[in-house]
């Protein structure tokens, strides 16, 4: 790929160390000094990026939103944000094609734990979340971000399932987060969580651009709820 203006200056820092086209980084060559300071390197610069991530977004009832993805112009050569959307949910769209809200707390800021509490979320009547395409909540493992096994093989709920699931009296919807079955009455709405920690992340694709909207990222009028330690 040409470079561009903006990655000229990283890619002559990365020709100093051997890295480039037509050359090869082999890690197993260089001396134990080199060595020690690449992993070193590496350690820092992946702190940095977990730092961008708990504080590059707004915390909303405990759900950071944001925009992390885009184009080369979007970036302006910000390699740290690139990072950051790179670890948080790569391949992720713009802004105008989808809001990736996601949280590994409950909306007093503690870590959700559904080994040992159940949650829940629930969308007051008339606030499921403003999209014209569809939205979803998914639940994964809160250590290795990967997804949850479990009798149902549900992996996330979604908006083209809520024809079969159950509101509330007042129209609201209840999801219920936790890693036993709700019962049978409120199956329809349960998301199966991990026994360890939990991390959820909401993708709403193509969100509205009128309020009740969530654009600007953050800032929008439509925000998420907080999930909620249930009795």
């Amino acid at each position: 790929m040409p470079p561009s203006a903006e990655d000229k200056e990283i890619r002559a820092r990365l020709a100093s160390i051997g890295v480039g086209p037509g050359r090869s980084f082999e890690f197993k060559d260089l001396s134990f000094e080199h060595k020690a300071v690449v992993l070193l390197g590496m350690k820092a610069g992946d702190e940095q990026v977990d730092k961008f991530l708990a504080g590059g977004t707004k915390k909303i009832n405990g759900w950071s939103v944001g925009a992390f993805f885009g184009d080369q112009a979007f970036y302006k050569g910000d390699w740290l944000k690139r990072a950051g959307a790179a670890k948080g949910g790569i391949y992720g769209n713009d802004a105008v094609e989808a809001i990736y809200p996601y949280t590994r707390t409950g909306g007093t800021g503690q870590t959700l734990d559904t080994s040992k509490c159940n949650y829940t979320l629930t969308f007051p009547a008339g606030k499921l979340p403003p999209v014209n395409a569809f939205w979803s909540v998914t639940m994964y493992d809160g250590k290795s971000q990967l997804l949850i096994k479990n009798p149902l093989n549900r992996y996330l709920i979604n908006s083209p399932m809520l024809s079969a699931m159950k509101k509330n009296a007042d129209g609201s919807l209840t999801l219920y987060i936790q890693k036993d079955s709700p019962g049978k009455a409120k199956e329809s709405n349960w998301l199966p969580a991990p026994d360890d920690t939990a991390y959820l992340l909401m993708r709403l694709y193509w969100p509205k651009t009128t309020p009740p909207s969530i654009l600007p990222a953050g800032e929008g009028s439509w925000q998420p709820p907080a999930l909620v330690v249930s009795k």
